[in-house]
């Protein structure tokens, strides 16, 4: 990929990525989420597990897997469509900042470095 493209690729999922950067501000903005979306939406367990063909339990360890950080991607999807949601995941810069700074960043820490 040639530098003006990864430019424009850093802009474009800047852009997308802006609402998950606000997110990113708190401690843990996904914890315990699954457990609070189907509490807040009204959603016993064992509805999720008959639309899902589970015992209640694997439900239950999902929920707390993803409380601890250790949930699958692909799990959390399963039980976000059984509430009627779509669940997404993103992957932002630690500091809150956008790609093109991380990236601008980087690029004056490995010039010093060389230097």
């Amino acid at each position: 990929m040639r530098i003006a493209e990864r430019a424009a690729a850093r802009k474009k999922l800047d852009k997308e990525l802006r609402y998950y950067r606000l997110a990113n501000r708190y401690r843990n903005p996904t914890q315990d989420l699954l457990r609070a979306v189907r509490q807040a939406l009204g959603i016993p367990m064992k509805e999720i597990a008959r639309e899902l063909k589970m015992n209640r339990s694997v439900i239950f360890r999902l929920e707390r897997s993803q409380e601890r950080g250790t949930a699958s991607i692909n799990g959390m999807g399963r039980v976000a469509e059984a509430m009627g949601c779509k669940g997404v995941y993103a992957i932002v810069p630690i500091n809150g900042g956008t790609l093109e700074e991380l990236a601008e960043y980087r690029m004056w820490k490995k010039a010093l470095e060389i230097e």
